[in-house]
């Protein structure tokens, strides 16, 4: 009889040389996916038999994983903000950090309701819609807003996450370049756009590299193509409104050059940072 520690003992071991000390973690959320059980069963029931129906399904998955397919991608979802969120090879997993970026945007949507205005919101290649979902799900007095890709898969993977979390009427998808799909001035504008320079392709983990959209990814030699693009289109469109605030998401290397560019947009602009769990300067805000 094969139970529930000897798969999670061999999915660890298997595991190890790829990735180490999370290797018992991929192991246990694997086999969460396939019995389809919590957590704490696993933990709670070590000597359960698992079924030659449960095992080789298990032992293909920790195949693909031992082979580097993010695990995200292996179980089809992915929390972000305290939702579920459906992934696949169509979007990039959504990251810890840009969570810094949610609460940025919900501090500022929330002055502006304090202020007796209904701010109009923007993300910006919203791939998964991690932000745009999680600002609507978190902020239930916001009537809408917008979600942008250039990507129309991305979308389609978009609007799934918006049914599943009810805000399909509130989350307006767009499908288009940057800002050319709006079609009204916004009050806040998120992007967390692809900063990855080419140059920097070494750095990759072959998970990412190997799996994630390289259009959600990269964005010219140094990474910073796209986001000068962005800006540029920004200060010249009128997307922004007066007092309006932008939020985004850089490289962890990037504070100093975008900062830069913003500023030759924005001389009289209100320009700050934040940093991440890592202590990355990984958040740049800007109030027009």
């Amino acid at each position: 009889m094969v139970t529930i520690k000897d798969m999670l003992e061999w999915g660890t071991q298997t595991l190890m040389d790829v990735d180490g000390y999370g290797a018992r973690l991929d192991a246990q959320v694997l086999l969460e996916h396939v019995l389809g059980v919590e957590r704490s069963t696993l933990y709670t029931y070590p000597e359960r038999e698992v079924t030659a129906e449960q095992e080789q399904p298990f032992r293909a998955l920790i195949e693909r994983r031992l082979r580097g397919e993010p695990v995200a991608y292996l179980i089809g979802h992915r929390e972000f903000y305290g939702l579920d969120l459906l992934v696949d090879k169509r979007v990039l997993i959504p990251r810890p950090e840009t969570e810094l970026l949610v609460e940025a945007a919900l501090r500022a949507l929330r002055n502006k309701l304090a202020a007796g205005q209904t701010p109009i919101v923007a993300d910006i290649g919203t791939g998964s819609g991690a932000i745009p979902i999680a600002l609507a799900v978190t902020e239930p007095r916001l009537p809408y807003l917008y979600a942008c890709d250039i990507s129309p898969a991305a979308l389609e993977v978009a609007r799934l996450n918006c049914q599943r979390h009810h805000v399909a009427e509130r989350v307006r998808l767009l499908q288009g370049d940057l800002l050319a799909p709006l079609s009204e001035p916004v009050d806040i504008l998120t992007a967390n756009l692809p900063y990855v320079g080419t140059e920097e392709i070494d750095l990759l983990t072959a998970d990412v590299y190997d799996y994630e959209p390289h259009l959600a990814l990269f964005s010219g030699p140094n990474g910073l193509g796209l986001l000068q693009r962005f800006c540029t289109q920004a200060r010249q469109s009128g997307t922004l409104k007066q007092d309006a605030v932008m939020l985004l998401e850089i490289g962890y290397q990037q504070k100093e050059a975008v900062t830069q560019i913003l500023r030759e947009l924005w001389p009289d602009a209100s320009i700050t940072s934040e940093k991440d769990y890592a202590g990355w300067e990984r958040l740049v805000q800007v109030v027009v």
